[in-house]
């Protein structure tokens, strides 16, 4: 072919034959993930295999297959399977092994028997950035996605989803005994073949009658008072839309990078108990002792809010619009205000609600305030349909109106956590692609969250430095 450019034959021997090294650029990622396994002290961190044994096979030293999984989470390569065919044909995977080419077993087995060494290896990549300093000096966001897990929907069973699918096969069974029926009273003109097919159906609904029954026994034996059949720990949650079987994947991230600080994976559906401890992670991963955090309104909690207010972390986030009285289109409890000067509050109608006396409820301490006026008053059609309006006050309610006032001077923040703490979320799902998690239990689960965490801080570090400036900075 003429007028193209050539290429060189296949068949053509060399005296020199190129190095490998000649393949891999200067500011090649896999040179960043080469400095940074170097620069690791294996055992310290906790894995296993670093000192070998005197006897047997020799095995292949951690660092190589911890280089392959860092190289595979990358370049979105997460199964085993998949990382031993790319060690045999990836030139990069090539130089970054030393042309070595583990089987998949021993691939997959590095990463089950090694979880607590990998999540620390996330943990000190997070220490290198804050020696960089990367971090902001002031503002992390916290925030919770759901993430699927290998179980099926249909193998995962709740209260309410055994009870809607008995229903199912009762009703199931009276059709097709109703049909039977018709057919030995002769109204309906049948084949043998028709005949055999619906006691064919009504066997197979009887015998998953029976596996349900036996569920049935699992599920209430269950904490959590459901059962997932192929991952034990995944766990049904509510999302937008439909739900899904899987994880709550927690993560705290800086405002100024977009690097992921702390991390931890959950199977509670909920973000009301997690607060405190996500903050106080973060504070700890990134040393700056005057921590601002920003949530969503899902993580309000009296609770957790006065556990980061003890700890000296300042929280922004939004209370929860979840006023009955509102809701019925009732003054909502916003509109009384405190008066702290005289422990009492004010109505709408400035009547005073002076306090009457405190009780505990659910572990907390409540101060209860109404007033002797409200029978007589002209706006009691919309404040109340008992007989007085009561308005119960925490005792530590001033820690929650000063959550709600710096909210009210920084209307910003809220904007910068979606920005922040989001897209985060949006690349380790783009990564991931459709069906996120491919590992099972919550300890190994967690521990391909920690290197997919890792992966995607490395990014953003290569994407901030260079990756020259990543190696500089990891030698040093």
């Amino acid at each position: 072919m003429k007028r193209f450019v050539a290429g060189e034959s296949r068949s053509q021997a060399t005296l020199f034959p190129e190095l490998l090294d000649d393949f891999v650029s200067e500011d090649n990622p896999v040179r960043a993930i080469e400095a940074f396994v170097d620069a690791l002290d294996l055992k310290q961190l906790g894995f296993k295999g670093v000192d070998p044994h005197a006897t047997g096979r020799p095995a292949y030293h951690p660092a190589v297959l911890l280089k392959i999984y860092l190289y595979g989470y990358l370049n979105r390569v997460q199964s085993s399977r998949r990382l031993e065919r790319e060690t045999q044909r990836n030139v990069e995977l090539m130089w970054l092994t030393e042309r070595l080419a583990p089987d998949f077993k021993t691939i997959a087995d590095f990463r089950q028997h090694n979880g607590k060494a990998i999540q620390a290896t996330c943990r000190d990549f997070v220490l290198i950035c804050r020696r960089l300093g990367l971090f902001s000096q002031s503002v992390m966001a916290i925030d919770g996605s759901k993430f699927k897990a290998v179980n099926n929907r249909d193998r995962n069973f709740t209260l309410a989803k055994m009870k809607r699918r008995a229903e199912e096969i009762d009703k199931s069974i009276e059709r097709y005994l109703r049909q039977l029926d018709a057919m030995d009273q002769g109204s309906a003109v049948v084949t043998e073949a028709q005949t055999t097919r619906l006691k064919e159906k009504i066997a197979s609904l009887t015998e998953e009658v029976q596996q349900l029954q036996s569920i049935e026994i699992q599920r209430t034996e269950a904490p959590e008072q459901q059962v997932s059949l192929t991952d034990p720990d995944a766990r049904s949650m509510t999302t937008r839309g439909t739900g899904i079987v899987g994880y709550n994947v927690q993560t705290a991230v800086d405002s100024r990078h977009h690097l992921i600080v702390a991390h931890e994976v959950t199977n509670v559906g909920s973000d009301r108990r997690q607060l405190s401890r996500m903050a106080k992670q973060a504070r700890n991963a990134s040393g700056v002792s005057d921590l601002h955090v920003v949530a969503d309104r899902g993580y309000f909690t009296g609770e957790e809010i006065l556990a980061c207010h003890e700890a000296g972390i300042t929280t922004y986030l939004p209370k929860p619009k979840t006023s009955p009285s509102q809701a019925k289109g009732m003054f909502p409890r916003e509109a009384f205000r405190y008066v702290p000067e005289r422990n009492e509050y004010r109505c709408p109608a400035r009547e005073r609600l002076v306090w009457r006396f405190k009780n505990v409820e659910k572990g907390q301490t409540l101060h209860c305030y109404w007033s002797s006026a409200c029978p007589s008053c002209l706006m009691k059609s919309q404040c109340t349909t008992g007989i007085n309006r009561r308005i119960k006050r925490w005792e530590h309610e001033e820690v929650l109106e000063a959550v709600t006032s710096r909210l009210d001077q920084t209307p910003d923040i809220m904007r910068i956590r979606r920005q922040t703490v989001e897209h985060p979320f949006g690349t380790l799902k783009a990564w991931m692609g459709a069906t996120h998690f491919l590992t099972k239990r919550l300890k190994n689960v967690s521990t391909e969250m920690s290197l997919h965490v890792l992966a995607y801080n490395m990014k953003r570090v290569m994407n901030i430095l260079g990756t020259k400036g990543l190696i500089q900075a990891m030698r040093a």
